[in-house]
């Protein structure tokens, strides 16, 4: 319960005092949110939080004191409690502390060490205290800021909401459990800080007391000291060197300082718009006006130049990251012209972590182009697990070893019957080039069908079958062993209607009766199960059935390409071809497959595993299988399972595409929204009636969404498809940040 402060409630206040403490004097309203009145020279407390929080708050209060703090402990009421129940709730009266606030100061360096040197001393008091009611959170609680996220939508300014949605963005990008942790004041604010000079005098208000990470203490400091005229980040030094002289930060601290001051500021600002939002809550908006200044003010700083600003004191602090610039110039020597860079500025990635990509600058990036790292990047336990397998063996499959043939096992179980055999290779390129070289074995026949639009990996016979290659810059044209059949496309293509599959299958039929006609025979269809480089687009219903019956009529086998969509992408199954009720007789795996980690597989039939047996020369991948890929993989599919991530990936593939279709209301440009699951393109055409794809326009959102830190990409034939690809470990906050990202740059 709270109470606004009226000239009643002061008389009661007064009468509390006067009958339980015998004080009496002038009352005045203290500043903050909480219900404190000064009544001479002590302060009541109207409690609005439950006893064991006060509890909580005099425990810290005498270790506090114990260790010299300058903290008010609650004075006895003349019967001897410290706490006395009233109509307005638990009262405690504490001595007024000599000395005036902070805020109301000018900054100096004494000044400022002063607040580091009080707040590394009360660490250092209850670090060995852990309250049971410590393990609390409140709206303040600077640990989860990302809480406030949903409230970004009511901050009316489009500046500042794209100020604070970055802000949480750094703050969600944090690694906290990294961080040394503890009890904490929870809200050392100027107004909660006193000096006599630049003596601190007083430290106020346990009303937030957490256990948290250390550092979350020293950025709310932070946060109202670059608050205050002309005081910036290179002031605030002193104030972190100062901590560090008696608790040196860690790096890990040091790196998460400046996201969580910003994130201080952004939490402020989405508190004060809900109040603002709210009919009866009384809040002005100078508040706000006052963060918006002081967030935009240092939002734009890269996260390791304000680092380096607040940190270039302490004991141990990095220095200056590698020069891109120089790093780009050595890639094109050593590395050739033919590798490209993602961006018009090519970013200096040196770490990851879950949804996130970290440039050498400090800036995260959300990313949702990357497919392989498909449980997250650096995912802690497929992490431990290569870790702990490398430190015991790692060699080639020509010796027994459980783990290869448990993750045979467990993919199988996955797939419908007959697939049951597996071949082990070292990427999605391998799987194609050997899934081909099988299907040539056992139906003695030699050419492939394939989508127009489709990519199938990087080796000389993969980029033969694959038109998005062929047909592009330096491709070489289709070989005569290769037939291409239409992109099933129903935005673009000549069918579009509730037959658009069966038309499309017909499409496969004729090119293969066509082959077979002219002296060719069909080894395999080669299907994406969803076409990625085709354009993000899913198959229409029916058409994998119906293609499936024409390939195997001309004597082919029918091979699903799993390796873009695969593991639960789709999020209503684990393959996308489960989506069509159908069964290939060979299913090709990679990327995602190991997060990261380099490894493929071929699942197919005993019956065609047998006919590629007889064949008479023998199947090995020095590599393929190794026992280290091997436990990978099968970490992939602990997190698959215990994460629940097919269910995740179809519960925010569905809000992300109807929030993309909102978008698609708004923005003529977007011309559709399309995918299953995580795996979504968004197409954008000049006019909607024409479809003039916008591939510069597609390329000009890819690179104005890099610059607000998400990571975008464009695919298609006509390079018009924005691609979303996520990590499975997606948020919903993630996808909203995004949308309303891309809101502002399509209106540019």
């Amino acid at each position: 319960m709270t109470h606004a402060i009226t000239s009643d409630l002061l008389a009661v206040a007064a009468s509390i005092a006067l009958e339980h403490w015998g004080i009496d004097g002038p009352v005045t309203r203290l500043p903050g949110e909480n219900v404190n009145v000064c009544i001479g020279n002590a302060v009541l407390k109207i409690a609005t939080e439950p006893q064991a929080d006060i509890d909580l708050e005099e425990t810290l209060s005498a270790a506090l004191s114990l260790a010299g703090l300058p903290v008010p402990i609650s004075m006895p009421s003349l019967a001897g409690d410290v706490c006395v129940q009233t109509d307005l709730g638990p009262a405690r009266m504490l001595p007024l502390l000599p000395g005036r606030q902070w805020g109301e100061l000018p900054d100096t360096s004494a000044r400022l060490a002063a607040v580091g040197t009080l707040i590394a001393t009360a660490h250092q008091a209850l670090v060995a205290i852990d309250h049971p009611h410590a393990r609390r959170t409140h709206a303040w609680d600077l640990a989860r800021a990302g809480q406030h996220r949903c409230a970004v939508g009511l901050i009316s300014s489009r500046t500042l909401r794209s100020a604070v949605d970055r802000a949480l963005h750094m703050h969600a990008a944090v690694d906290l459990t990294s961080c040394p942790a503890g009890l904490l004041h929870g809200d050392v604010n100027d107004e909660n800080v006193l000096f006599d000079g630049n003596m601190a005098t007083g430290l106020l208000d346990l009303g937030d007391v957490l256990h948290g990470a250390f550092v979350q203490d020293i950025a709310i400091a932070i946060a109202y000291a670059i608050g205050h005229d002309e005081t910036t980040l290179q002031d605030a030094a002193s104030l972190v060197a100062a901590y560090d002289a008696i608790r040196p930060l860690e790096l890990t601290e040091q790196q998460a300082l400046f996201p969580l001051v910003m994130a201080r500021l952004a939490t402020s600002a989405c508190i004060r718009a809900q109040r603002m939002a709210d009919p009866d809550d009384a809040t002005d908006g100078k508040s706000l006006q006052s963060t918006s200044e002081v967030l935009l003010g240092h939002i734009h700083m890269a996260p390791r130049d304000a680092e380096l600003m607040l940190c270039s004191a302490c004991t141990v602090h990095r220095g200056p990251g590698n020069d891109s610039d120089s790093m780009r110039s050595r890639r094109s020597s050593a590395l050739g012209g033919a590798l490209s860079l993602s961006y018009d500025e090519p970013l200096h990635i040196v770490a990851g972590r879950g949804q996130f990509l970290y440039a050498s600058n400090g800036e995260p990036y959300l990313d949702l182009v990357n497919n392989v790292c498909h449980v997250g990047h650096c995912h802690e336990h497929v992490v431990r697990v290569i870790a702990e397998q490398a430190a015991r063996l790692n060699t080639n499959t020509r010796y027994l070893h459980e783990h290869v043939l448990t993750l045979s096992r467990r993919l199988t179980e996955t797939m419908p019957d007959p697939l049951s055999v597996c071949f082990f290779v070292n990427s999605g390129s391998e799987a194609n080039e050997l899934a081909l070289r099988i299907a040539r074995e056992a139906t003695g026949a030699h050419d492939a069908l394939v989508i127009d639009g489709a990519y199938h990996g990087n080796t000389s016979s993969c980029i033969a079958m694959s038109p998005y290659k062929f047909k592009g810059a330096g491709g070489s044209g289709c070989p005569d062993w290769v037939h291409v059949v239409p992109s099933p496309d129903i935005y673009r293509g000549a069918h579009n209607g509730t037959d658009a599959g069966d038309a499309y299958a017909v499409e496969v039929g004729r090119v293969a009766g066509e082959a077979c006609a002219g002296g060719r025979s069909i080894a395999a269809f080669f299907a994406e199960s969803l076409l990625s480089c085709g354009g993000q687009m899913p198959l229409p219903q029916n058409y994998l059935k119906a293609a499936f019956a024409h390939v195997r009529k001309a004597g082919g086998l029918c091979i699903a390409d799993e390796v873009q969509v695969g593991f639960g992408r789709v999020g209503d199954a684990m393959w996308g071809f489960q989506l069509h009720d159908v069964v290939p007789d060979i299913v090709v795996l990679g990327k995602p497959m190991g997060n990261g980690h380099p490894i493929g597989a071929v699942v197919t039939t005993p019956a065609i595993a047998e006919a590629f047996a007889n064949g008479g020369m023998e199947f090995f991948s020095t590599f393929g299988g190794n026992p280290v890929s091997c436990a990978a993989a099968n970490a992939v599919l602990d997190v698959i399972e215990q994460e629940q991530l097919l269910a995740r990936a179809a519960r925010l593939g569905s809000h992300f595409k109807e929030e993309l279709g909102s978008l698609k209301e708004r923005h003529s440009i977007i011309g559709d929204v399309r995918g299953n699951g995580l795996f979504i393109g968004i197409e954008l055409v000049c006019d909607r009636d024409t479809k003039v794809p916008a591939d510069a326009q597609a390329t000009f959102v890819v690179n104005a969404m890099r610059q607000r830190g998400v990571l975008l990409s464009t695919d298609g034939p006509l390079h018009n498809v924005i691609k979303v690809k996520p990590p499975m470990v997606l948020t919903e906050a993630d996808i909203d940040m995004t949308i309303r990202m891309l809101d502002d740059v399509l209106r540019l």
